[in-house]
């Protein structure tokens, strides 16, 4: 199996600092009436002049692809670089990009060939080839980004095998890989404007061969420029105005006073739905697309009570996810009934199967066959990050239910815990559960599953001593779920794969290591007369669409 675990362990800690970006934006936010003074900004007016203009509240930390690992970056990379592979806009389905087709793939798994597009140039006018891909990849992979570990850990070489072709080997055979080859970062680079070296980043470039070239980057605003040069399909627009603004509240009237075109990231749901009823009134577009962010509550299988899988499943049956939807994401998620979202046809509802929402009747059975009563009442710490509201809200939803449903068998005790803290920790064994959110990698079933139930060294009695189960704070041991991981990971008919993953989720309602709750609902706003705006849920905002 391909040892991700070192991407594991960073993907909390960067977790950890998009959930504080998002609770300052929350904390900072006034209710949708309330108008802070308006903040200054050098971008042109939003009318008149053909460039489209987009607010939001994320700060790009950097642009450097190759050490690149937050979403604030992820809409600006789309459109300023190519990777080899890309998706079809509303799907998960790849095609190629910089890639002519997709890969040909050894008998064993392990060897990628790719024939490449010619004609590409960058945005320094230096020409794409092969030798330039390998270089992009290499980088990547060498110069030890926050990122790194995604290629490092799966490819043991990268060489150009002609001037349009490279070919890449793995360490292991791994099905998903095309899907990893469409993870922003991966995407080409000059070689002329970077070079190959630990630590050697660029935060305030980024010289690739997308639609548009970086015009400017400061803290309140990125300007990208359409590329004449550019290969593929044309932008309908003139340019791209990224203007950051400091918080929700700023961001709900920087939109509402016409300063932006578009507004995307981030709103608190309060604000979403002000806007989505002045809409008609305004004239303004609303769209609405689902999200393949999920929310879960992770179960610690090594700590008592929790080492009793029946307990595991009482708790599971009493989880009211439409409640939750209404409660605390005013509809703007939706139930989610498996580790992997519904925006992938591998999805299969199993908990809804297995639990249903609010079954209290199953869990009161459970519990009694686990031995709790209102005398000897199950005490069940959920723990979440402290500068997380929504976590805070979904914590407090889970306590006031099991008051008002469960006669005083469960007794639900929310802990807010410091972001670094809980982070640093989980891994630890501390915590009984923890309410999170994943924020996939690259779009594939795969990264819903391995990063969370995989294990490298354990036994059923001693749980996960090593590995992405470990690290992610369930300590989840499964012959079997290494097994079938391994299997879907070299499957190439993507049938079977989609059968294997299917053993995998009914493994996954059994056991009960991780509870799904939510997926997320992603929302843009559009000012009348925007033309072609649309959310992708893995490729976001494709901006090269949008005109006025």
């Amino acid at each position: 199996m391909i040892n991700r675990f070192r991407l594991s362990a960073r993907r909390w800690q960067l977790m950890g600092k998009f959930l504080s970006l998002f609770s300052l934006c929350c904390i900072l936010a006034v209710s949708c009436n309330n108008r802070p003074a308006s903040e200054p900004t050098s971008t042109p007016s939003a009318a008149g002049n053909g460039r489209i203009t987009v607010g939001t509240t994320l700060k790009p930390r950097t642009l450097d692809p190759a050490d690149n690992y937050e979403l604030a970056a992820a809409n600006v990379l789309t459109n300023l670089c190519d990777r080899l592979y890309t998706y079809e806009l509303g799907t998960s389905e790849l095609k190629p990009q910089l890639a002519t087709a997709m890969p040909k793939v050894s008998q064993d798994g392990l060897t990628y060939t790719i024939p490449l597009r010619q004609g590409v140039v960058y945005h320094d006018n230096t020409p794409f080839n092969a030798e330039a891909m390998a270089f992009s990849l290499n980088r990547f992979m060498q110069n030890g980004g926050k990122p790194s570990a995604l290629l490092a850990d799966v490819v043991a070489s990268v060489q150009a095998s002609g001037k349009d072709e490279i070919t890449i080997k793995l360490k292991n055979a791994f099905a998903a890989f095309p899907s990893l080859l469409a993870f922003s970062g991966t995407c080409a680079v000059s070689p002329k404007a970077y070079e190959i070296g630990t630590g050697k980043f660029k935060p305030r470039e980024l010289v690739g061969t997308g639609p548009y070239k970086l015009a400017q980057f400061n803290p309140n605003l990125i300007r990208m420029d359409v590329f004449d040069k550019y290969w593929g399909e044309k932008p309908v627009n003139k340019g791209i105005d990224f203007q950051i603004v400091s918080s929700s509240a700023n961001l709900f009237n920087t939109f509402s006073t016409g300063a932006v075109d578009i507004a995307y990231q981030t709103f608190d749901p309060e604000q979403v739905e002000s806007l989505k009823q002045q809409t008609a009134s305004r004239g303004w577009q609303a769209i609405e697309e689902k999200s393949n962010v999920v929310s879960y509550l992770m179960l610690n299988v090594l700590q008592k009570p929790l080492n009793n899988p029946v307990v595991r499943q009482a708790i599971a049956s009493m989880i009211d996810r439409p409640l939750i939807a209404e409660r605390v994401y005013k509809q703007q998620a939706q139930p989610l009934y498996s580790m992997i979202p519904d925006t992938f046809d591998s999805y299969k509802p199993i908990f809804q199967t297995a639990y249903s929402d609010g079954n209290v009747a199953k869990a009161k059975e459970l519990l009694a066959q686990a031995g709790y009563t209102k005398d000897n009442p199950l005490n069940l710490e959920v723990v979440y990050p402290a500068n997380s509201p929504t976590r805070e809200q979904i914590a407090s939803t889970l306590r006031e239910y099991a008051v008002q449903n469960l006669a005083g068998i469960v007794i639900i005790q929310p802990q807010a815990e410091e972001s670094a803290t809980l982070f640093a920790n989980i891994g630890k064994g501390i915590y009984q559960t923890v309410l999170l959110d994943w924020y996939p990698d690259f779009g594939d079933p795969d990264n819903y599953i391995q990063p969370f139930f995989s294990c490298t060294k354990g036994s059923a009695d001693k749980g996960c001593e090593e590995g992405a189960s470990q690290s992610q704070g369930s300590f989840y041991y499964s012959d079997r779920m290494n097994q079938l991981i391994s299997q879907q990971r070299k499957e190439q008919n993507p049938q079977v794969r989609k059968e294997i993953f299917a053993q995998i989720q009914n493994l996954v309602a059994a056991d009960v290591p991780a509870i799904p709750l939510t997926q997320n609902k992603d929302y843009a706003f559009g000012q009348k007369g925007i033309q072609g705006l649309q959310v992708d849920p893995i490729l976001k905002l494709p901006l090269w669409k949008v005109s006025k």
